[in-house]
């Protein structure tokens, strides 16, 4: 018999967390507000090893729910759901027209010598190098990012990082450009920087939007490292 020349596709390594397995920071009528950890997808891949995820989580406790905003596997913290069509439509609408406002904390090698400043770079997918992305000139969407320094010591800096845009890998890439990658990047760092951490250290801590019943909300969720 003939041996087989084509080689069986193998499915990606995924280890989510399973402790806390849904972690619900509020909860009323219209949203949830959840704390997602590292390691878990926001929404399920195409692969079926790929299938667990927060939404999936959720939606088998609440099947109406649905993303407002999304983190990378890696990245913790903030994501907002929506439990109705109304809900879904007023939130979404601010995020689309940057009306929300949204903070993380990361850590980044190096020393960062400035107190603060804007990084205005914009971003496209690499189209060499998919899923990740690259500052793009000629052919990249608008991107800013603010930061502030928070710490400084042992060779890397704390920062406060506020995206006034939200583009895919945005804080990621805006890092990598200004010199100083986020410590345990898997897709950005390399050498020391990748190895100094078992995880992404990057997590969105703060979030702030209109309620559909027009109050205005705050949630933070403490940074785990």
């Amino acid at each position: 018999m003939p041996l087989m020349s084509a080689s069986i596709a193998q499915s990606p390594v995924y280890n989510p967390p399973l402790e806390p397995y849904v972690s619900i920071v509020h909860q009323d009528a219209d949203i949830l507000v959840l704390d997602k950890p590292s390691g878990l997808l926001s929404v399920p891949g195409r692969d079926p090893a790929l299938s667990d995820s927060l939404a999936t989580r959720v939606r088998a406790q609440f099947p109406k729910s649905q993303m407002i905003n999304r983190l990378d596997k890696d990245t913790s913290g903030l994501v907002l759901m929506s439990l109705n069509r109304r809900a879904h439509a007023h939130i979404a609408a601010q995020f689309e027209a940057r009306q929300t406002e949204k903070s993380y904390v990361s850590i980044v090698w190096g020393i960062v010598e400035a107190d603060d400043g804007l990084i205005d770079l914009p971003l496209a997918i690499d189209p060499e190098n998919k899923p990740r992305h690259r500052v793009d000139h000629a052919n990249g969407k608008p991107a800013q990012t603010r930061w502030r320094v928070l710490e400084r010591g042992g060779g890397t800096t704390r920062l406060q990082l506020f995206p006034l845009t939200g583009r895919t890998h945005q804080l990621r890439v805006h890092m990598k450009a200004a010199g100083h990658v986020i410590l345990g990047d898997a897709f950005y760092a390399e050498g020391e920087a990748l190895g100094a951490s078992a995880r992404l250290l990057l997590h969105a801590e703060m979030l702030r939007f209109q309620h559909p019943d027009g109050s205005i909300m705050t949630f933070t969720v403490p940074c785990p490292f």
